[in-house]
């Protein structure tokens, strides 16, 4: 009748580690061909210990593919008891339908858009030299063509992305501006599609490394709905932060009575963090939110529970959304060390630091982002560092675009700005 399917992060699979260094995609994990878990009930015990010899968390690892076979079971219990209760022989029938209504209301929400071409351009920091992204939209009858001719070619590390990637974030962020309410499936997306030149670094190919290719890719919504704004000037929020802020935390014991203790081990720490989001047209926009990915992040309490970590701060970070007649949202700070007795090396994959989100309709940049260290080192935005001993890693993540020139802000607005600690009381930037 067909597939379940699931995905999820697992811990540091292989390879460098989860970041953006790589050269080549062999050295960022194992590649692991289409073959079964389970075969007529046996597990596969080779899988198994070929996954648990190529990570660093076996356990872990391990114990996290059988959740996902037991999310997949979960769905097919599921689904047969809803066989059962309506009588149904298999989803042939109710598949259809959806397919056809939902590719009818797609196209009827684009039939009334004018028709002709929108182009739109943005420039993000890179790995180690800024980087174009292009975007030409063509508005037919047919649909919507998303053409990114002119974009920047494949970077030598891994923050490449793969056209399937590609077409994701671009149609979904068409697909929120347009026709969000339509159920997402093949059919809804059947009126859009993406074009884009062989080896440019949002078409890479085989064996460019794209380990954090979401770097690149969380942008996508945003250029397409620069390019919408376009067509239809004051309808289409400002840029937010975009891409998440993860940080790969490797934790391991430096003091020797650690090194030896057999209760003491090191830890791989993954956090998501989100920056601000442009303002919207009729709103501000939303403070360490994560659009387009829509991720959450778990608890510091529970985040400190995985490894030697501490969280020395984690707060929002006054100023950093861009003015106008709606503010952008937010970005935060947060602040991280080892505890005493262990080092950490990190991982950055970090952007928006040399170019910020921008505003629209006159309202102004959110502020850039930063990384460095408590006494004011600056660190770089992306790669493997170390923090010294003594030492605490500091996270400024970007706020959000404004909207509307900042004279036709609210007076009540402002005064409330001022009272939650969003805007110091003279306006001034977050630095």
């Amino acid at each position: 009748m067909g597939y379940f399917a699931c995905t999820a992060h697992v811990v540091d699979v292989g390879g460098r580690g989860y970041g953006p260094d790589a050269r080549e995609v062999y050295e960022e994990g194992i590649f692991i061909p289409i073959m079964k878990l389970v075969k007529r009930g046996e597990v596969n015990t080779d899988l198994i210990h070929l996954v648990r010899n190529n990570v660093r968390e076996a356990d872990q690892v391990v114990g996290d593919i059988y959740s996902l076979a037991a999310c997949n079971e979960t769905g097919q219990n599921r689904l047969n008891d809803m066989l059962e209760e309506f009588g149904l022989e298999d989803i042939d029938t109710l598949a259809a339908f959806i397919l056809e209504h939902s590719e009818r209301a797609t196209r009827e929400r684009l039939a009334d858009l004018p028709h002709g071409s929108y182009e739109n351009e943005m420039t993000v920091d890179g790995y180690d030299e800024p980087v174009t992204l292009k975007v030409r939209l063509d508005v037919t009858q047919a649909g919507i063509v998303a053409d990114f001719t002119g974009t920047s070619p494949a970077a030598k590390f891994g923050i490449n992305v793969p056209l399937v990637y590609t077409k994701a974030y671009s149609f979904y962020g068409l697909k929120c501006a347009l026709a969000p309410e339509i159920p997402n499936n093949a059919a809804s997306l059947s009126a859009f599609d993406v074009k884009a030149p062989v080896g440019c670094i949002l078409n890479a190919v085989h064996p460019s490394p794209v380990a954090v290719r979401h770097v690149l890719g969380h942008f996508l919504p945003d250029l397409m709905l620069g390019a919408l704004a376009k067509m239809a000037p004051g309808t289409v929020p400002a840029e937010g932060a975009g891409a998440l802020w993860n940080v790969h935390v490797s934790v391991r014991p430096t003091d020797e009575h650690l090194v030896e203790a057999p209760e003491a081990r090191g830890a791989e720490v993954l956090v998501f963090n989100s920056g601000g989001t442009g303002a919207r047209p009729t709103k501000d926009g939303l403070n360490a939110t994560a659009f387009p990915s829509g991720v959450h992040t778990m608890p510091i309490e529970i985040t400190e529970q995985t490894g030697p970590v501490v969280f020395w701060r984690k707060e929002l970070r006054p100023g950093s959304g861009g003015a106008g007649t709606h503010r952008g949202g937010l970005g935060q700070v947060i602040e991280l060390a080892p505890a005493p007795g262990y080092d950490i090396r990190f991982n950055a994959m970090f952007d928006r630091v040399g170019h910020p989100a921008r505003g629209r309709e006159g309202g102004a940049d959110g502020a850039p982002g930063g990384v460095r260290l408590d006494d004011g080192t600056v660190l770089r935005a992306k790669g493997t560092q170390f923090v010294p001993p003594g030492r605490k890693l500091v996270l400024e993540l970007p706020g959000g675009g404004g909207f509307g020139e900042d004279r036709g802000r609210d007076e009540a607005a402002r005064e409330r700005d001022v009272a939650e600690g969003y805007v110091t009381s003279d306006g001034a930037k977050a630095e």
